[in-house]
């Protein structure tokens, strides 16, 4: 290999592959840009962001405490015995607003914003932890890897009380799984409380389960969201039923793919196998866990694709999602997105043919399929075919300045004006990857005035030749090196830099 190739790897190894170049990390890539990437495959799975690392159950109770006190604040306005307290916002989703709800501020005699504001603290810590894990990480790729399968395995903020266990959703059930058998990550992201309430999974019940029985004979019973919330109790005991939300997301989301050959009769079925995934109330003792309860789930075998699968309670949904993660649909459809996600929006079909490969012919070993990437000709093209995401470039801008965001305001404000408002994905669909989604005119506008700023703080003495050249490697073309040297003033060669069209790219 010439050395001019060798160093266009290295630049791709980092920028591609990873979330961009650090000072010095392509020099590090250089001597074997595969092994580099191949040290980062970790079978005890990926990172976890710095600092306190409360679990789903704790956020969980704590979001249970902000429904008491806010329906407490409602019973007293209704009754007019004293005087009321102000109602708090309701907790729709996550915004820049978050960065500066301290717990307590302006609010020491109201319950419900005291509560409120330290889960909006809670949520925007958690992102900003992530952020900095993502900025300041000398394993890249790992991190690219890991952020790939939490948008496949979307959770979003736009619903409240799944947006405080999104951070613990993704240190629980994806980080330490990326890596390992993919039916695993797929049992620990479905079965989890943030997916079980995202998807409405904790509202549905068999029509002849049990709990439905009693609920039509006007006993309720536990409500099948089992959780502190009168209010979701209380609305699933007026609509008693099937929810096939989860089931339907499973099969064209998250497995098979929307083409896999399911019917809808294929949606019901699976839905009714897993009534009774909730999670825990106030009977349970343990708030906001996963739980399966036997009264809500429907009884009876179940077809599903082709396959009877026998009455087994809890077991049959587990014995449904073991045969998803195997079908061939399934490391087709997943291929095709791995190989969009990190090469090009219309991927090589070579390329998805070598991954598919590698995932049949492990089991659906994720680290043999990471290592197919890898070493994949076709995933080394020169040509950068992939445009940034805002995450993916506010991200890169911190790695190429060799700095670190302090906390959620430096990121949350620009990244909802750039359309990637944190922890908030539209749909389970999760974060559009194509370049039409993120290069309109007005977004690259906002782009220039975020590197404009930033620059200005970012650069100080250094040359911003030598970072260009840092952050791009052999992938910095003659011309935008030329208006770089040729800038005004360091902080503007480093914000042409960071709209140079290989920088945008990658």
């Amino acid at each position: 290999m010439a050395l001019a190739d060798q160093d266009m790897k290295a630049a791709i190894a980092v920028t591609r592959f990873g979330l961009g170049a650090r000072p010095g990390e392509i020099d590090k890539a250089r001597s074997d840009p595969q092994g580099f990437l191949k040290a980062q495959i970790r079978r005890s799975g990926a990172d976890q962001p710095a600092g306190p690392a409360p679990t789903s159950i704790q956020r969980m109770a704590e979001f249970r405490t902000y429904q008491r006190e806010r329906r407490e604040v409602r019973l007293e306005k209704a009754s007019d015995v004293r005087p009321a307290k102000p109602a708090a916002a309701p907790m729709d989703a996550v915004g820049p607003a978050m960065a500066d709800a301290a717990p307590g501020k302006g609010d020491a005699r109201d319950p419900v914003k005291v509560v409120g504001n330290m889960l909006r603290q809670d949520i925007s810590s958690d992102f900003a932890a992530r952020t900095q894990l993502a900025a300041s990480t000398d394993a890249g790729f790992r991190e690219r890897w890991t952020l790939f399968w939490a948008n496949h395995f979307t959770v979003s903020a736009t619903k409240a009380i799944t947006g405080t266990v999104v951070g613990p959703f993704e240190e629980e059930a994806i980080r330490p799984h990326v890596f390992g058998r993919f039916e695993e990550l797929l049992v620990a992201a479905e079965t989890h409380p943030a997916m079980l309430t995202y998807l409405d999974q904790i509202q549905s019940i068999g029509p002849d389960s049990e709990q439905a029985r009693n609920m039509r004979n006007g006993f309720a019973g536990r409500g099948p969201a089992g959780f502190g919330g009168a209010n979701l109790q209380k609305a699933a005991q007026r609509t008693p039923g099937l929810n096939e939300n989860l089931a339907r997301e499973i099969m064209e989301l998250h497995t098979v793919g929307v083409n896999g050959g399911y019917t809808q009769a294929d949606v019901t079925e699976f839905a009714r196998a897993m009534t009774g995934l909730s999670i825990g109330g106030e009977r349970d003792g343990v708030y906001g866990e996963a739980v399966f309860r036997g009264q809500a789930h429907e009884p009876g075998s179940r077809m599903v694709m082709g396959v009877r699968y026998d009455e087994s309670g809890k077991a049959q949904a587990g014995a449904i999602l073991a045969d998803l993660a195997g079908k061939p649909q399934t490391a087709q459809f997943i291929c095709a997105k791995l190989a969009r996600h990190f090469v090009a929006d219309d991927p090589p079909p070579a390329l998805v043919a070598r991954l598919q490969a590698a995932w049949t012919g492990s089991g659906g070993d994720l680290a043999k399929v990471a290592d197919a990437l890898i070493t994949a000709p076709e995933a080394w093209d020169p040509a950068p075919a992939k445009f940034k995401t805002p995450y993916e470039f506010i991200v890169s801008s911190y790695r190429a300045a060799g700095a670190l965001p302090v906390g959620f305001q430096q990121v949350g404000p620009i990244l909802t004006a750039l359309g990637q408002k944190p922890f908030s994905a539209p749909s389970p669909k999760g974060w559009p990857e194509d370049a039409q989604s993120w290069a309109a005119p007005d977004a690259i506008v906002k782009r220039m005035q975020f590197a404009q700023a930033f620059s200005a703080g970012a650069v100080q003495d250094r040359d911003p030749k030598a970072l260009a050249a840092d952050a791009l490697g052999d992938r910095l073309s003659p011309d935008t090196a030329k208006a770089i040297a040729r800038a005004e003033s360091r902080p503007e060669g480093f914000a042409l830099l960071l709209m140079s069209p290989e920088f945008q790219r990658r």
